[in-house]
């Protein structure tokens, strides 16, 4: 495949290190890169936790910001609670936020980094993808130099928008598998002319669309591609 495929994992926390680290193992086995990691900074962390991101980003994986506490606070809109029953269950902060909050979540998380001794993302990644209720324009408010949502990476610098299919398998009930197996056969195909994302959580290897995860790391592999 020549177009770009990216790799991430998303909600990397202390309680989701283990299964962090089997995706991972999974991922270079089936050929790729260290996948780009991204990070929930607003939970408990300790010392051994934060040491094994330290490990992490040794051994050539990008840390990501994604969101401070990835819970919602409660319903913002109609459209909020259309988008918690399909897509993103109670994870998706920003949707309950007004601008200025979430602009200060930005500054918070992204600042989070560099007091635990780490290297502060360029990249910054809404839990669900779901960027709320701040305007493009006002992301030179906040410290990240690329935002990803479900439409592609914006890069706040030059105000473009790099757009790429995404595929993800965290199906949490029927209708997300449904909904989940449709949209990532329209952007398997999407990808060929798009370039592709493919985003894992760390529970996708046990949920229904598992084989489909393993077969599309393997498809789109930079080393070990399969035939479509």
């Amino acid at each position: 495949m020549k177009t770009p495929v990216l790799l991430s994992i998303h909600d990397v926390m202390p309680s989701t290190l283990a299964d962090v680290q089997a995706l991972i193992t999974g991922a270079i086995q089936c050929g790729w890169a260290p996948p780009d990691l991204l990070v929930v900074p607003g939970v408990h962390w300790q010392a051994n936790d934060l040491a094994q991101l330290q490990r992490w980003q040794s051994e050539g994986h990008h840390l990501v910001g994604h969101g401070w506490y990835h819970r919602m606070s409660g319903y913002g809109s109609a459209w909020h609670r259309l988008h918690s029953a399909l897509i993103s269950r109670d994870v998706a902060e920003h949707l309950s936020l007004a601008s200025n909050e979430i602009l200060e979540l930005m500054q918070r998380c992204h600042a989070w980094f560099g007091e635990q001794g780490l290297r502060p993302p360029r990249l910054y990644v809404p839990p669900a993808w779901a960027l709320g209720a701040v305007s493009r324009h006002r992301l030179t408010e906040q410290p990240f130099s690329q935002v990803e949502t479900l439409r592609g990476i914006y890069d706040v610098t030059s105000g473009h928008w790099h757009h790429q299919a995404l595929l993800g398998y965290e199906a949490g009930n029927g209708l997300q598998h449904q909904l989940l197996k449709l949209s990532n056969r329209i952007n398997r195909f999407r990808a060929r002319r798009t370039g592709l994302r493919i985003g894992l959580h760390p529970l996708d290897a046990q949920l229904p669309l598992a084989d489909a995860l393993w077969d599309d790391l393997r498809r789109f592999s930079p080393r070990l591609a399969i035939a479509d």
